[in-house]
C-alpha cells in the first residue's frame, strides 16, 4: 500500500459525495511529531474526513468485524491502512502493540474513544458520549519523544440519515460483540457539510510518564481523558451552531 493511498482515497471519496468540509484552527496541527489523533465518531466517513482535514494518512484502529468481512476487509486494511483489533480477549494488547509501532515511525494513529456505540445508535451531531480510557493508557505508557495527543471535533452541519443493514448481520462476523445482538438497523450518516475543528494538543512529558508508572496513574489517565473529552465537546458546540 502506498503511504499516500489512504489520503488520495479520502479526498476522492469526499469529492464523489460532494461533501463540503470546513477546517478550523489548522495552525494547532503539530509538525514533525508523533501524533495520536482523538475524535468523536458518528459516521463511516469520520476516518476519511480526518485524513482529508489533516492532509495526511492516519492509521486507525477499527472494530474486529471489519477485518472479517471479505470486501470490507480489503477496503479498510488494504486501501485505507486501518488495523482491525483482535477479539475481546486480546483487543487491548493488540491495540497497544500495533499503535506503538506506528507512533515510533511517526505515523499518525487515530482513535475513536466512544467505541462503536454512536455508530449503531443514532446520536445528535452536537452530542459526544463517554470516552473509554484505552487511548490515554497508550499515550502515557509509550516511551516516545514528542508524542502529542490531538483532539479533533467533527461537527456535522448538514447530513443525510438512512439505514444500512440489520445489526444482527454483523454478529455473523463478530459474535462476541453484544451491540450486534439486537434488532434494528445500522444507521448510515452521510455528511453534506461538515466542520472539522482542531483542538489544542496535549503533550506527553516525562513527568506524565513518571506519574503514570507511580501512585498517580489513575489521576493522570483521568486528566488526559477528561481533557480530550472537554476539548471535543467545546469544539462541537462551536461547529454545530
Amino acid at each position: 500500500m502506498s503511504l499516500n493511498r489512504p489520503l488520495d482515497i479520502s479526498q476522492s471519496f469526499l469529492a464523489t459525495l460532494s461533501t463540503n468540509m470546513f477546517r478550523y484552527y489548522e495552525d494547532r496541527i503539530p509538525q514533525d511529531a508523533s501524533l495520536l489523533v482523538v475524535s468523536n465518531h458518528r459516521s463511516f466517513m469520520d476516518a476519511l474526513i480526518l485524513m482529508a482535514a489533516l492532509e495526511s494518512p492516519i492509521r486507525f484502529a477499527c472494530h474486529h468485524y471489519m477485518g472479517q468481512v471479505p470486501i470490507l476487509r480489503e477496503i479498510v486494511t488494504g486501501q485505507l491502512g486501518c488495523f482491525p483489533l483482535e477479539e475481546n480477549q486480546q483487543r487491548q494488547q493488540s491495540f497497544f502493540v500495533q499503535s506503538q509501532q506506528l507512533l515510533r515511525r511517526k505515523q499518525m494513529v487515530g482513535v475513536f474513544p466512544e467505541g462503536a456505540n454512536p455508530m449503531v445508535k443514532y446520536t445528535e451531531p452536537h452530542q459526544v458520549g463517554e470516552f473509554r480510557r484505552g487511548f490515554a493508557h497508550l499515550a502515557l505508557r509509550s516511551d516516545i519523544p514528542d508524542l502529542g495527543v490531538l483532539p479533533i471535533a467533527i461537527a456535522s452541519i448538514e447530513e443525510v440519515n438512512t439505514a444500512a443493514f440489520p445489526l444482527r448481520l454483523l454478529s455473523l462476523f463478530d459474535p462476541s460483540e453484544p451491540l450486534f445482538n439486537q434488532s434494528g438497523w445500522h444507521p448510515l450518516v452521510i455528511y453534506r457539510r461538515v466542520a472539522v475543528l482542531i483542538g489544542r494538543p496535549y503533550w506527553i512529558t516525562s513527568q506524565h510518564q513518571h506519574q503514570y508508572h507511580g501512585k498517580q496513574a489513575k489521576n493522570v489517565v483521568a486528566e488526559l481523558t477528561t481533557y480530550c473529552h472537554r476539548e471535543i465537546a467545546h469544539l462541537l458546540m462551536q461547529g454545530c451552531y
